[in-house]
């Protein structure tokens, strides 16, 4: 008996060390306390001493380096300027690299959609971390995630703000935050609405160029700056999707943003303003120019602390699209590009979309080289494992690698996080295919061939290609994005069309603008062309959709079967969770490729 009693306290001991819920993120480390650590105390240090299986580690300031985060790694030594650079540097000699590395941009920043009340605009892990109230220990190991990566700056609000967030008790709530991030290497931003000072009753008018609205928001950046000596400054979403801006007072992006800019500026903080802008003020102009239109007379009106935030893509988002032409426009203003690590479009947190192939196209047509900075959408909540979806953290960490680095590989960054999140098991090689394939399949199966936007309406969740409410502007209702009829399919953006191509620099204006030349990709996207088209494959446009659509599902069944194969090799509960959101997934995808196909039969046959 007392043999039977002592097997199952032994049994209990390995489930217990066996068991995972996603908690730790890749953060697995075993707790080996056994490196002797010298040089000063940091992160860095306690990180060493806590993780790392060596004996001995030497941690070295050297002022003689040019980069305030970059660090040299050489044997058990870590040099570095700053203690922020010993900082990466130890999280490096964690995942066992060498050498020198130094962040290619300054602003690597998550922007956290997230809302006083706690809820989450597009979030799909749960409620917020930050709002209405939050754990200490909770926001400490979210801050060391995200040093763990290179991440050193988060905006804790929506773009969308509440007025509400420039309070007393949320700017005090901002600075304990703030407070806990800071020793990790992370900046404090805030997201404000645009009409703050009449929201919160103070004044009757928000106009940039009016005395007392300029007095206002410098009396408020100066309390915020009070409180938290480093915060970074504002992203600014004006006159976009109905949120007040410089624009309802006849003013312009630049008016706005560079009253805003003077505020900070005392203090060596910058405004982010959005480029995310579209509605009444072009009545019948495609969407996807209307940021180039609005934004290139103000190029070179900007002051200099002022950054133009554009989505990577001229649409929103999509599965796929064409890089947004706005980084061919504007010459004289910063720009930094923003990433939706959160899947709004892509299956949300059900659906395993590896996102690191898709912003790696993006940088094939955007030079690194011409952005100051990098911020991402982030896809964190209360959920147990952050992320809602196991493998949505890929995202968050293949972000964070990718604005350290973003010349590197999306093969590379797979290997990292597969290892330092599930150990080195015979399925890794498996696993890493099933990633590294996986945004295609989401193409294949949502949107081929440059089809976008036609997703069931303001949740996004799921196919409706026959959208349309008399009620909501066109722009927001599928028919008008796809432009099925009995003729053909697509949307007509060439010269002859709405002229969108004359937006981008060549040779790709011309490439685009030529069916012909048009990568296939993107052909929907750019030209209405006849069922009948004849592909480079062989078959025709209709003939060809539906082999795409097909593919696509047929790519989630062998993910499904290869996740099958891991459960030997993989812990039960996320084995288990990750396997009811694969089922999910195929079941999602056969939807998609049986309404799309249903509804555009209709046309095409």
């Amino acid at each position: 008996m007392r043999r039977q009693m002592l097997m199952m306290l032994v049994l209990a001991m390995a489930t217990l060390t066996w068991a995972e819920d996603g908690s730790r993120l890749w953060l697995r480390y075993a707790e080996v306390n056994k490196a002797k650590v010298s040089g000063p105390a940091c992160i860095a240090a306690e990180e060493l001493r806590k993780y790392y299986d060596g004996e001995t580690v030497n941690l070295v300031i050297d002022p003689t380096l040019t980069n305030d985060e970059g660090y040299v790694i050489s044997g058990n030594t870590i040099k570095a300027k700053t203690e922020r650079g010993l900082m990466y540097g130890a999280y490096a000699l964690l995942r066992g690299e060498q050498g020198a590395s130094q962040p290619f941009y300054k602003l690597r920043i998550l922007n956290h959609w997230d809302n006083l009340n706690g809820s989450i605009e597009r979030g799909y892990a749960g409620r917020s971390i930050f709002w209405p109230t939050y754990n200490a220990q909770h926001i400490k190991d979210y801050a060391r995630a995200n040093a763990s990566i290179g991440i050193n700056g988060t905006v804790l609000n929506n773009v969308n703000a509440s007025p509400n967030q420039l309070n007393r008790k949320n700017l005090l709530q901002a600075k304990e935050i703030a407070d806990i991030l800071r020793p990790y290497g992370i900046k404090v931003y805030l997201s404000v609405n645009f009409a703050s000072p009449i929201g919160l009753g103070h004044l009757k008018t928000a106009d940039p160029l009016n005395a007392k609205v300029k007095r206002w928001w410098q009396q408020k950046t100066d309390e915020i700056y009070k409180l938290i000596p480093d915060f970074g400054g504002y992203l600014v979403k004006a006159n976009s999707e109905g949120q007040p801006g410089p624009g309802d007072y006849g003013r312009s992006h630049a008016d706005g943003a560079n009253m805003l800019a003077k505020c900070v500026a005392r203090h060596g903080g910058i405004i982010m303003w959005r480029s995310f802008v579209y509605g009444a003020n072009h009545k019948g102009e495609d969407r996807v120019k209307q940021a180039v239109s609005e934004f290139k007379p103000c190029d070179g009106k900007f002051d200099s602390n002022v950054i133009l935030q554009s989505k990577n893509g001229p649409l929103d988002f999509q599965p796929r699209e064409p890089y947004a032409p706005i980084f061919d426009n504007i010459k004289q203003t910063p720009q930094m590009a923003e990433l939706q690590i959160t899947q709004e479009y892509l299956g949300q947190s059900r659906h395993l979309v590896y996102l690191a192939p898709m912003w790696r196209e993006f940088f094939r047509y955007v030079a690194p080289e011409k952005l100051v900075g990098i911020a991402g959408v982030a896809n964190i909540g209360l959920d147990t494992n952050w992320c809602g979806h196991h493998f949505s953290q890929a995202n968050w960490f293949a972000f964070g690698r990718l604005a350290w680095n973003p010349s590197m590989e999306s093969e590379k960054i797979a290997k990292e996080w597969l290892t330092a999140t599930f150990g080195k098991t015979e399925m890794n090689d498996a696993l890493l295919s099933v990633m590294l394939r996986s945004r295609e399949a989401c193409v294949d199966y949502m949107m081929p061939l440059g089809l976008h936007h036609i997703f069931k309406f303001d949740h996004h969740y799921g196919p409706e290609p026959d959208g349309f409410i008399k009620s909501y502007p066109l722009e927001w209702c599928p028919v008008y994005y796809h432009q099925a009829d009995k003729q053909g399919i697509g949307f007509d953006r060439t010269h002859a069309g709405s002229d969108a191509t004359n937006q981008y620099r060549e040779p790709f204006c011309s490439l685009y603008d030529n069916p012909s030349t048009c990568p296939e990709n993107l052909l929907l996207w750019f030209h209405h062309l006849p069922w009948t088209y004849r592909m480079n494959s062989g078959r025709t446009l209709w003939e060809e959709m539906q082999y795409r659509y097909n593919r696509g599902v047929n790519e989630v069944e062998d993910f499904c079967k290869t996740w099958q194969s891991c459960k030997p090799y993989i812990d039960e509960q996320r084995w288990r969770e990750v396997d009811e959101r694969m089922q999910h997934q195929l079941q999602n995808a056969r939807e998609w490729r049986d309404v799309c196909i249903g509804y555009f039969k209709t046309f095409a046959e």
